[in-house]
């Protein structure tokens, strides 16, 4: 394997993990997407070693005012529980000091937590009042069943973050559920080291030729090593074709890379092969100061041996060595940043008839939610944090609709004139209507919904820049407008818009794969545009149900947030000073075109 990655990600072409990240190490679902995240080299590496990947580490703060007197002679002597809600099941986080006396309580002791983007992560705080005996027992071992109780809350975890200052207070209810006048607030901050990054731009001259009938394909590879010396690979340029004296496009490297600028770091330039049998051309051993030094002075670094044995010829010089700030997802959605959700519903004959069992469109009368469902759910519960007004625009495609036509973008809300619903309830309750006011037809285009979306980014373009929006397409089948969808992901891949898509159901959903650029090349257009950047995930719900180790919406999720940022540093936009992060702007609601028809259907009869 010369040392590469297994399975050689992005089809080993093309650059990964230099892109300054998102701002966010992830979980092991997000290994090996193209979009230059934080640590997906990192994960690519974990995942493949069947380890557990990273993500962005969170410091919880917390206080609380107005607590209940449980003492006779003095006061409450509060300390803080913190759990976490997994399966239904509370796992304790941590616990505060014990602070005597006090009904205004400010802890010392944090709780640190790992917070996921593309995770609904429910935490629970409960307050108790330490009997005066127990005041020499650590933390650790109280028995809290022995202690008075003085209420509990709960949140989100995305509640806290996407606070302009990332505090959030919360009431206490009593263990009855009844709200006490008591209040708690948890501040979160994130680490500032993940924003530190550096920008280099490196080339090469002189390197060995590995190929016999042309030049090499070079790339380099960037690994950090561990104190036990294991190479973790962190960054790998693009494959420069045919050329010996090869220049890189500049890559962004997070202090959350590479640790710290005196980390040993691990460069090896490799002579790409198709196979994944990359043969090296040579290697060496630095650090991030040593290679501002290498910048500084103008020279060149010699490549060794695989052994480290034989200086080669091939040297490794910089062209650029920039140290800056990089902002990161938290930064922006914390400074008044937001995801506005949008859905879009195949409502074609292939799902089957919604009034059997067999159809994936069936409700169930049991409440158990059907894939649409499932899908529509688990997304807008992430999402739904993100979104100040929670109202979402829904539309619906692939059915004739009470006009007599077949549309391939129609509104779900069937109440106004208007393609927005309130809420995830509105969104489970305009889909649910539509099955019963429409008549699944055909074929399956994507290209109307795409370009609706697309409109809705563009429009608000012109009156902020603080909003980015999701759009979610769940489909059965194949779409066949291939041409037609290519040509509208191109156009949008310049808006602040990213594209989910579902595929539900047994059809064979290989062709869709072309729309998401994770395996290949970026889109390109029918006149032969090529998107700026990658904005589509693509997902069957089959194959990540059979592989077992994340859900649907992790696998949805995952690229979302680098696609946000990558959207926001190529145009150079950042986050907004804290003092006009609670008053964002908000464009009117752009005019209703005849590719999205609004209608009023009747109610369903059911």
């Amino acid at each position: 394997m010369g040392g590469c990655f297994s399975g050689d990600v992005r089809g080993g072409m093309e650059a990964v993990g230099g892109g300054g990240g998102s701002g966010m190490g992830r979980g092991p679902a997000a290994a090996g997407q193209g979009h230059g995240g934080a640590n997906e080299a990192v994960d690519h590496f974990f995942q493949g070693h069947a380890l557990r990947g990273l993500y962005t580490p969170l410091e919880l703060s917390f206080s609380a005012a107005k607590l209940r007197n449980m003492d006779a002679l003095s006061k409450s002597d509060p300390m803080l529980v913190i759990y976490a809600k997994k399966d239904g099941r509370l796992e304790e986080i941590g616990r505060t000091e014990v602070i005597l006396n006090s009904l205004e309580p400010l802890w010392i002791t944090k709780a640190m937590i790992n917070y996921q983007f593309e995770m609904v992560q429910p935490l629970v705080f409960k307050v108790y009042d330490i009997d005066t005996k127990y005041h020499n027992t650590p933390v650790k071992m109280l028995n809290l069943a022995q202690q008075d109780f003085l209420g509990e809350a709960c949140c989100n975890l995305s509640e806290i973050v996407t606070k302009f200052n990332h505090s959030l207070t919360l009431n206490l209810r009593s263990g009855s559920g009844h709200a006490l006048l008591s209040t708690m607030t948890v501040h979160a901050e994130e680490t500032s080291s993940s924003r530190m990054a550096v920008e280099m731009t490196f080339h090469c001259q002189n390197l060995d030729n590995k190929d016999t009938f042309s030049l090499s394909d070079p790339f380099l590879r960037v690994s950090r090593l561990s104190e036990n010396s294991a190479a973790i690979p962190i960054c790998k340029t693009e494959v420069v074709m045919n050329n010996l004296n090869p220049v890189w496009r500049p890559i962004t490297l997070t202090s959350q890379q590479y640790n710290s600028k005196d980390n040993p770091l691990l460069v090896e330039c490799f002579d790409f092969d198709d196979s994944g049998n990359h043969e090296l051309i040579g290697s060496l051993q630095t650090t991030i100061s040593q290679l501002e030094n290498l910048y500084n002075s103008k020279t060149g670094a010699n490549f060794y041996s695989n052994k480290g044995q034989k200086k080669m010829k091939g040297q490794l010089f910089l062209d650029k060595f920039q140290e800056k700030v990089q902002h990161t997802f938290l930064d922006y959605i914390s400074s008044g940043f937001e995801l506005n959700f949008m859905v879009a519903v195949d409502f074609t004959a292939s799902n089957g008839d919604p009034r059997t069992p067999q159809s994936l469109h069936y409700i169930d009368p049991s409440g158990r939610p059907n894939s649409y469902q499932q899908a529509i759910l688990g997304v807008s519960e992430v999402l739904q944090f993100y979104d100040s007004d929670r109202r979402f625009p829904a539309w619906g495609f692939g059915a004739k609709i009470p006009q007599g036509f077949i549309s391939h973008c129609f509104n779900l809300n069937a109440t106004t004139n208007d393609c927005e619903v309130v809420g995830v309830d509105g969104i489970m309750s305009a889909y649910s209507s539509t099955l019963y006011s429409v008549a699944l037809a055909g074929p399956t285009l994507f290209g109307p919904v795409i370009t609706k979306a697309a409109e809705i980014a563009n429009h608000s373009v012109q009156y902020s820049n603080n909003k980015y929006f999701v759009l979610l397409i769940i489909t059965d089948g194949v779409i066949t407008d291939v041409q037609e969808t290519k040509d509208a992901i191109v156009r949008a891949s310049d808006l602040p818009l990213s594209i989910l898509i579902v595929g539900v159901g047994n059809a064979d959903f290989t062709q869709m794969r072309i729309l998401d650029a994770d395996f290949g090349k970026r889109l390109e257009s029918s006149t032969g545009r090529v998107a700026t950047r990658d904005i589509v995930q693509f997902v069957p719900v089959r194959e990540v149900q059979a592989g077992g180790t994340v859900t649907v919406v992790q696998s949805l999720l995952e690229e979302l947030p680098g696609q946000f940022l990558e959207y926001m540093r190529t145009r150079d936009i950042k986050p907004r000073p804290p003092q006009h992060a609670s008053a964002p702007a908000y464009a009117p609601p752009p005019p209703q075109h005849a590719s999205a028809p609004a209608y009023a259907p009747p109610p369903p009869q059911l």
